[in-house]
């Protein structure tokens, strides 16, 4: 069977968008995890895509992060087996296009996930969210200590990558997937499709 998909819009951000301009810090984020509830752990724990420890070492999910310059399987964080790491995140590329899929944490896959162009001439991919139920934060939780009612993950595009034709979707409401043409003569790669990673 097919899994469900629900088309996410993929929005442009202002240049000069006043966000994330607060940085996560290694010791601040330790006090904050340990002092989280189940769902600040299950967002930001170990193995989740909006994990600073995603990548071998701390690494602010605020800072863009050059993802296809590396295969997944050196990339991610030891500890996992290598099938368990796989099924959680992976990302790849064919001739035509670059595929991401990641299966979102518990606590993120039953609120609103927006994907976002921004940066410099709109070369970062920019997945973010709020977990924290309440109002407190506001429209401006960007701004400030975001760790405290939402999340976040930046990822560089690549330079070969057509912006216009970038797809997004959450696969049976558990998984994000992006799909990214790039910008070849002979691309033959089906708009309407998103192609699972791994079968590339």
């Amino acid at each position: 069977m097919s899994p469900r998909r629900r088309a996410l819009e993929v929005r442009p951000e202002p240049r000069k968008a006043q966000k994330w301009r607060v940085p996560l810090y290694e010791d601040v984020f330790s006090s904050f995890l340990a002092r989280g509830g189940e769902t600040v752990r299950r967002i930001f724990g170990e193995g989740s895509l909006f994990s600073p420890l995603l990548f071998e070492k701390f690494f602010d999910p605020a800072d863009a992060f050059p993802l296809w310059e590396f295969d997944p399987e050196a990339l991610l964080l030891p500890g996992h087996s290598s099938a368990a790491k796989s099924a959680a995140i992976n990302w790849s590329q064919s001739d035509n296009a670059y595929f991401f899929r990641s299966e979102l944490p518990a606590g993120a896959s039953n609120v609103n996930v927006e994907v976002a162009l921004c940066g410099d001439k709109g070369r970062v991919i920019e997945i973010s969210g709020k977990w924290e139920e309440k109002e407190a934060g506001g429209e401006n939780w960007r701004n400030n200590q975001w760790w405290e009612h939402g999340f976040v993950r930046r990822l560089e595009v690549p330079d070969d990558a057509d912006l216009m034709k970038m797809e997004a979707c959450i696969a049976d409401d558990v998984a994000l997937e992006i799909k990214l043409s790039k910008n070849a003569s002979n691309s033959h790669i089906n708009d309407g499709e998103m192609k699972e990673s791994g079968n590339v």
